[in-house]
């Protein structure tokens, strides 16, 4: 059994895009991005790249700083060591970055069995204003499909829990659906919609993966 979480919106409640932008000073230009990207203007890769431009030549140290407020929501931790206990595969999928996933695992000393996210590379000890990854054009539907095939895992054996759009091809190929509080654009695609990581631990027990 596999469970696959997106980060932002979901195991989080915090945007690593604006803590960055916090520390460069760029959050207004940032937010119109993020909004134009919402409303459909223009593709999320596009979305990503144009929002990451916008951190060129942050030191490093600004970036470690940022990515340090990054904080697992409340019973995040708790429900994923439930399902590492239990033996259940966990994975974060994320188009949000490795370094501030890995540092909101750290605080709560909780650890997965992968993660999946995008980069944002480093030179000279300043970020270079470009973005790396799996998730910029990739989906969640592959990301999934390949963990799981990885694993020997059939795909009705496999959980995921999202928000939002960039969320919708993993629920929709996954054996159950999780929505944690999703957009009104992806809830139709859930099989359960949950509050709170209470709530979906509940609901974990109920359809016996805990």
């Amino acid at each position: 059994m596999i469970v696959a979480f997106d980060f932002d919106g979901t195991l989080s409640s915090d945007e690593m895009t604006t803590f960055l932008a916090e520390q460069c000073g760029v959050t207004e230009r940032m937010d119109e991005i993020t909004q134009r990207a919402m409303r459909g203007e223009i593709e999320y890769a596009e979305s990503l790249r144009e929002r990451c431009a916008l951190l060129e030549g942050l030191d490093d140290d600004r970036v470690q700083a940022a990515f340090e407020q990054v904080h697992l929501r409340p019973g995040a931790a708790d429900v994923i060591e439930a399902l590492r206990v239990a033996g259940v595969t966990v994975a974060i999928f994320t188009g949000g970055f490795e370094r501030g996933v890995a540092a909101a695992l750290e605080h709560d000393d909780v650890t997965v069995d992968t993660i999946v996210s995008n980069r944002l590379p480093v030179a000279d000890d300043e970020l270079t204003g470009a973005v790396e990854g799996p998730l910029i054009e990739g989906t969640k539907d592959d990301a999934l499909a390949d963990f799981a095939a990885q694993r020997d895992v059939s795909m009705d054996q496999t959980v995921a829990v999202g928000d939002g759009a960039n969320d919708l091809p993993m629920l929709e190929v996954a054996g159950l659906a999780v929505g944690f509080d999703p957009k009104p654009a992806v809830e139709p695609a859930c099989d359960v919609v949950v509050e709170s990581m209470g709530e979906l631990q509940d609901v974990l027990e109920g359809e016996g993966v805990l």
